[in-house]
Parts: structure tokens; C-alpha cells; sequence
């Protein structure tokens, strides 16, 4: 965000130079953004609580340490990161501030692909990229059948494609496991995605111990096995060198497989989560635990660079000197490479996951929100400013009679007035009327506050204390601001 150069005196009715005959008409209200996803996505320090709450005449809620006039530019990043105006934002930039920035969250309907379903009320999502593997593995089933069964023709690729479709509903036969364990222990499951290189169960909260988690994540390769356990009984009366046959013996080996790899222990495979969780128990910190599984995973991916193609070469998985060479050679290298790439950047993910929940419960209503101005609905934007400025308030409530809220002066609307308007202009025209779902508790923090932004998107919040009490406005900007911060600070 760019900073503003301009500097500006607190307004007020003295200085306006605007024609008191002419009454222009006030801005159309904007319309609040939909915050969407983290995120993802994903260098300061933390918030600082907001040292004095003391309420005055002339607001509700409680003082910023130093509070700043409206329309002081200058002020919109200071030292402790609070103080921040409201007339004057910087332009442009101040209205992207208020308008555009958002609480971080997932989207709040997950997509990833076609829909296949949704067992356990949990949407199955098959990613673009299963199309190319299932062509991958059909290409290459197809070919070995060819040495098996030549009389197949051109029809081993049909049952090189049944074989594809068999595998990965054995994959997601072994992410329901997980998502049965996560929903057995009430943990929210947003969705499961067949993707390149198998599956993903998105599990939104962590397991409350290291004993769930560890269930959480063995469940997995324990249904893997089971199932390559059922394929090989099935097996045994089955005529070795038919379809059936070599069908079987596929999806047994194939599961096998699956089982093996996800016990490797480093994040972000099934294992990596189940050394966590040992790690977790022993030194009761999971973050200790995330960190110590991260880093085997690094090293695993790095032993996959490394090992794959080495044991290709040498025989160990099943190949000939033969095959070794030429384009095996280079497919084998660049599959290495795939792999290890999605284990290392896993393993990076899970730390930077397992960081951003360890600083949430930094993000705390009561002391990202913004002292407030009560302000009838005909009263002029100038004199709620000077008001607000008098009181030391960042935040402006539309009140009725009684003194109920009735809607919230929004940021960006505020910024898009020009000074010589602002006497003409009532706050109610800039207004945003209140909702339930903008009533946020003054208690609300970590997760909790973020799952009741992420419920109704707005960009401002009336935050109440439990008698429903006013005690100030929250800023999605501010919420962001301070998420930003606590994911800088070093774990």
C-alpha cells in the first residue's frame, strides 16, 4: 500500500468553502466486498491490547493509546499499528484499504475439480489433473499387459483404464478413512480431492490431542492395507495370467504401495502426521512435533531425488539393465522429481498451516476494535467527524432515538466524500445497515472470530459486549492487518 503525502486539518464547519446554496446530492452507497480465500493463503509483531478503555461522553467502546484526528494521513501506519484515520486514508489507496482487503479465509464453498459426490456430507472433487495420471497409468498398465496378455489387442487399454478407476477408488476408499476418523472426533471436513498423485482429505481444525491425531492419520494406511489384503483373498482362487488375475494382483501391490509410502514419516504424508503426534505427545507442543515431522519430510523428499532413480537403475524395483536406459531413464528421473517437489512443499505448507494456528488466538475482537461515535441518521458527515475527532474515535454507529445501532459508517464511503461535501452529506447515506450476522462478540477470538467473519462478509463489524453494550466497531482491514502480523512473527 502506497503511504499519502497530503496533510489535512481535522474537519469542521469553518473551513468548508463549498456554496451553502448549492446541496449536492451524497454518493450512492457502496456495496462491501465478499472476502474469499487462504490461503492460503500465507514482519512485525502482534497487536498491542489498546492500553486505555475508559469511555467517554461523547462515544462508546474505548480509546485508542493516541488517538489520531480524522484526516491526518500521516498517521495511517504508526508504531503500535492501531491508529489509523478515517476521513483521509490516502486516496485511493484508503479506499482499497477499507473496500478491497479482507479477513484471510478458505472459500466459503470449496471447488477443485468435478463433483462426484458427497459421502458423509463431504463433497469428493476428481481434479483436472486425475485425467492425465489415469492416461499415464493406462499408457503404462497397457504396455505390461501387452507382455502378459498379447492376446488383449488393442483392448488391454480398456481394462488398463478399469484398472486406473479401481486404484483410485481405492484412494478414496482410504481418504473416507480420514474423513470418518475426522468426523468421529468432530473436525470439520471441507472437502476430498482425487488429484495427480493421489488424495486429500482438507481437515479444517487440528485434532484436539496427539492421540486423535494419531488415529487421524494411521486410519488411512490401515484401510490401504485391509484392502490389499482383500484384493490378495480374492486372488487366490482366480486363474493366475487372466484378466480377472492380473487385475487383482495389480490393485493389491498397487495398495500395498499406497500403504508404504503414506507410513513414510515426514509431513505431508499419513506417517509425517503420525511422528507428529509422538513428537506432540512426548514434549506436549505440537508445534515441536510439526517442526521435527516437516523436516524428515524434507529429507525424504530429497531421498526420493536421489533414490528413485538409483534404485530404478539397479534393479532393486523390478527393472532390467534394459530398461534402464534411454527414456525409462529420463521418466524415472523427472517422476523422482515430481515427487519430490510435492513432499517438500507439503512439508513447507504444514509449517506454515501449524504457524498461522498457532498465532490466531492472537486475533481478538476486543482488542483489534475501533472506539465509536453514536451518530443520529440526518446528522452531517463534518460534524460526526468532529465529533469522532473530539472523542478520539476511529468508528461511526448510526444510532436511532433510543440509542439503538442502526448501521455503520462505512470506511470507503467515507474516503470518497470530499471535504467541501461532507456538511451536506448525512452519515446515513454512507451507511451499511447492521445485521445478525454483523453483531460480533467482544470475547471472540482465534478461529471462532474469524468463522463469524467469514460467515457474513463485510468490512465493518459492530462488536458488543454480553449485556449488548456497544463497545466499538472491528475493521476487516484491521483483522487482516493483525493475521499479517502474527504469521510474520517466527514461531
Amino acid at each position: 500500500m502506497d503511504e499519502s503525502g497530503r496533510s489535512a486539518q481535522p474537519p469542521s464547519n469553518d473551513d468548508e468553502t463549498a456554496d451553502p446554496n448549492t446541496t449536492p446530492d451524497p454518493p450512492a452507497p457502496e456495496k462491501a466486498t465478499e472476502p474469499s480465500a487462504p490461503g492460503a493463503p500465507e514482519a512485525a509483531e502482534p497487536p498491542h491490547p489498546r492500553p486505555e478503555q475508559a469511555p467517554s461522553q461523547a462515544g462508546t467502546g474505548h480509546r485508542p493509546a493516541h488517538p489520531a484526528p480524522y484526516g491526518d494521513p500521516t498517521d495511517e501506519h504508526p508504531a503500535d499499528g492501531h491508529e489509523r484515520t478515517l476521513a483521509h486514508s490516502g486516496g485511493a489507496r484508503g479506499a482499497r484499504g477499507a473496500r478491497g482487503t479482507r479477513p484471510p479465509q478458505p472459500p466459503p464453498e470449496p471447488r477443485g475439480g468435478l463433483l462426484m459426490g458427497r459421502p458423509f456430507g463431504v463433497p469428493v472433487y476428481v481434479a483436472p489433473s486425475w485425467f492425465l495420471v489415469a492416461a499415464l497409468i493406462t499408457w503404462v498398465f497397457g504396455g505390461q499387459l501387452d507382455r502378459v496378455l498379447p492376446e488383449l489387442g488393442a483392448a488391454r487399454y480398456l481394462v488398463s483404464l478399469f484398472f486406473a478407476v479401481a486404484f483410485y477408488a481405492s484412494v478414496l476408499v482410504h481418504e473416507l478413512a480420514h474423513t470418518v476418523a475426522a468426523i468421529r472426533f468432530k473436525l470439520p471436513v471441507r472437502r476430498i480431492q482425487l488429484q495427480f498423485f493421489g488424495g486429500v482429505s482438507e481437515i479444517e481444525k487440528e485434532a484436539e490431542t496427539p492421540g486423535r491425531e494419531f488415529v487421524l492419520a494411521f486410519v488411512g494406511p490401515l484401510l490401504s492395507l485391509v484392502l490389499a489384503g482383500l484384493f490378495y483373498l480374492a486372488l487366490q482362487p482366480v486363474e493366475p495370467g487372466t484378466v480377472p488375475g492380473v487385475l487383482l494382483a495389480g490393485l493389491m501391490i498397487s495398495n500395498l504401495i499406497v500403504a508404504a509410502f503414506n507410513l513414510l514419516p515426514g509431513l505431508p504424508l499419513d506417517g509425517g502426521r503420525m511422528l507428529r503426534a509422538v513428537v506432540w505427545k512426548i514434549t506436549g507442543r505440537p508445534m515441536s512435533g510439526t517442526i521435527a515431522a516437516a523436516w524428515v519430510g524434507r529429507a525424504l523428499a530429497v531421498a526420493v531425488l536421489i533414490g528413485l532413480p538409483l534404485l530404478t537403475q539397479s534393479g532393486a524395483l523390478g527393472s532390467t539393465a534394459e530398461d534402464s536406459v534411454g527414456m525409462d531413464t529420463v521418466t524415472d528421473a523427472l517422476l523422482a522429481a515430481i515427487l519430490a517437489a510435492i513432499i517438500w512443499t507439503g512439508a513447507g505448507n504444514s509449517l506454515r498451516i501449524a504457524r498461522l494456528r498457532e498465532h490466531l488466538p492472537e486475533l481478538r475482537a476486543r482488542t483489534l476494535t475501533r472506539r465509536a461515535v453514536p451518530v443520529h441518521t440526518d446528522t452531517p458527515l463534518s460534524e460526526a467527524l468532529r465529533r469522532a475527532n473530539d472523542a478520539g474515535a476511529r468508528a461511526l454507529v448510526v444510532v436511532d432515538a433510543d440509542g439503538e445501532p442502526l448501521s455503520l459508517v462505512r470506511e470507503a464511503a467515507i474516503v470518497g466524500v470530499p471535504e467541501h461535501r461532507r456538511p451536506w452529506v448525512a452519515v446515513s447515506g454512507l451507511a451499511q445497515e447492521i445485521t445478525d450476522g454483523m453483531r460480533v462478540s467482544a470475547e471472540l477470538a482465534g478461529e471462532a472470530l474469524l468463522e463469524v467473519l467469514r460467515a457474513t462478509p463485510a468490512t465493518e463489524y459492530l462488536v458488543v459486549e454480553e449485556t449488548g453494550e456497544i463497545y466499538g466497531v472491528l475493521s476487516a482491514a484491521d483483522v487482516e492487518r493483525a493475521f499479517v502480523k502474527a504469521m510474520a512473527r517466527p514461531s
